[in-house]
């Protein structure tokens, strides 16, 4: 049996030799299993792709794939996984923050022959800030209610997989590519395995919180079609609230003189409902632009990433 690891990298230079340090160490506590370490570089500025081709040059099993500039970590996953050629797929992140050590207790599940994949999950956001864990938690809760694709709360993109279900992820070749979204709806049966959370061997985190939230919002449009419906709920909503001014209108009429102040206060609720309404269809043709931008994407047909280097015989570029 072979075993594929996909490390998407992007400026880990610190990161890289303890990485590889403990993928040998398993490797050699898995020895009745064949190795293969698939490194992709994503436009990397630092020393990643040097110490990457060193590497390769001292073991046969390290692949590495360098991409022309920086496509994004989803592209380098999905490159990952077009040319693995291992029986198990696993992906991780180069910072260590998915333990390698947990590959032997994944390759037993999947044994088993019960599950179709193994993914990992965070029992905490230890080292996290606060409002970044709030948000991933709002995130995590805001897209089980506007998508039909269910996300495990903590769920890392560190998971092992059988070859059957990597074939069903390339086979989606879309461009606005969230995988979290993608491990769920391919299906397959999954099993959670938990772990308290890692800190990164080296460096920081490459997701800024605006990174972080426009991947969210990728995740939403990529796998609901819900907030295109927000609209006509909206103007049921607005034809309904509509009503209240009209029925305190008749009832002041009725009552009052109809001179006495009414003017100043009818103003005032006209003046409220242009402006809540003109906001609201901001909105919604905000929503509306977004998704046709994303269709905009799609349609012109480009490739995931760039192959600029690579020590790997029959590439596979999508």
């Amino acid at each position: 049996m072979k075993l594929s690891l996909i490390i998407p990298c992007y400026n880990e230079e610190d990161s890289l030799m303890p990485l590889y340090n403990e993928l040998v160490r398993v490797r050699d506590e898995m020895s009745s299993y064949d190795f293969e370490y698939i490194f992709v570089d994503d436009g990397s500025k630092d020393n990643t792709l040097s110490i990457i081709k060193d590497l390769s040059k001292e073991d046969e099993n390290v692949t590495y794939i360098a991409f022309s500039k920086n496509f994004g970590k989803e592209s380098a996953m999905y490159a990952g996984f077009c040319n693995s050629t291992g029986d198990y797929v696993a992906v991780m992140d180069a910072d260590m923050q998915d333990p390698p050590s947990l590959l032997p207790k994944m390759v037993e599940i999947l044994e088993s022959g019960e599950y179709d994949s193994v993914a990992t999950r965070r029992l905490d956001r230890k080292g996290e800030p606060p409002v970044r864990s709030f948000f991933a938690n709002m995130f995590y809760r805001i897209f089980k209610h506007v998508s039909n694709v269910s996300i495990v709360s903590g769920a890392r993109d560190f998971r092992l997989m059988k070859r059957e279900m990597v074939d069903a992820i390339v086979s989606m070749c879309e461009h606005n590519r969230f995988s979290k979204g993608i491990f769920g709806w391919i299906g397959f049966k999954t099993y959670w395995l938990p772990f308290e959370n890692v800190e990164r061997v080296a460096g920081h985190s490459k997701w800024s919180f605006w990174k972080l939230l426009k991947y969210s919002f990728d995740g939403i449009y990529a796998f609901s079609d819900k907030v295109l419906n927000l609209p006509f709920y909206f103007s049921g909503f607005l034809a309904l609230a509509s009503t209240a001014p009209l029925a305190y209108f008749i009832y002041y009429w009725a009552t009052h003189s109809f001179w006495m102040g009414y003017p100043a206060l009818t103003a005032s609720l006209i003046l409220f409902a242009v402006l809540a309404i003109g906001s609201a269809l901001s909105l919604f043709i905000g929503f509306l632009g977004s998704y046709v931008s994303k269709i905009y994407g799609e349609v012109k047909g480009r490739p995931h990433y760039i192959v600029a280097q690579t020590n790997k015989k029959d590439i596979v570029k999508k």
